[in-house]
């Protein structure tokens, strides 16, 4: 998988819609029980009476999840870059390939994440028992439990790739942007 193949499955995560064809797959079963919890979450919000106004999320809360994407997207771009840099190695190119493939298993999970955030910020009757505030710190939770497993294989992707500096600073910048990403949803999470 190289730069062409990297700027293929960067549309699922800048909000346009991707093949399902194209999707990665690493966990089927995982990822299918997890849409559908999001799935009937959705379903019981909207079918849950309104109970007050007020928002579960506040401003600083959406200018938080809203970082993650620009991150994201500089974080891709910048591996995208190197892999198209002609005096790359084998090695560096391998483990750059690899990283921008463990990247790209989390890309759904943060944009369905990012799309239940944009549904609560369009619903206006929510309250301290709504169920919204359970379906925001459901995702928040998953999305930190898929964010850590990611780490892990990162963290072992960096320790193989050690012997090339420049994709051994890649897999680092990458697990830099899973903690960033991890400690934004950890400060929302704890007010909720």
């Amino acid at each position: 998988m190289g730069a062409t193949a990297a700027r293929k499955w960067m549309p699922g995560f800048t909000g346009r819609t991707m093949s399902p064809a194209r999707a990665p797959e690493r966990h089927p079963g995982r990822r299918r029980n997890w849409a559908r919890q999001l799935a009937l979450g959705v379903v019981m919000l909207a079918l849950a009476p309104a109970v007050s106004i007020g928002g579960v999320l506040t401003e600083s809360d959406f200018r938080k999840v809203e970082t993650i994407k620009p991150l994201f997207q500089n974080l891709m771009g910048d591996l995208v870059q190197t892999l198209k840099r002609p005096e790359l190695s084998a090695g560096d190119a391998d483990c750059i390939n690899s990283t921008v493939r463990e990247l790209l298993q989390i890309t759904e999970e943060l944009s369905s994440y990012e799309y239940l955030i944009t549904i609560e910020k369009e619903i206006t009757d929510v309250g301290d028992n709504s169920p919204v505030k359970g379906i925001v710190k459901f995702a928040i939770e998953k999305s930190n439990t898929i964010l850590i497993e990611e780490r892990k294989r990162l963290v072992q992707l960096s320790e193989s790739c050690s012997r090339f500096p420049l994709a051994f600073g890649k897999t680092q910048a990458a697990v830099k942007f899973i903690d960033t990403t991890t400690s934004l949803l950890n400060s929302i999470q704890v007010r909720l």
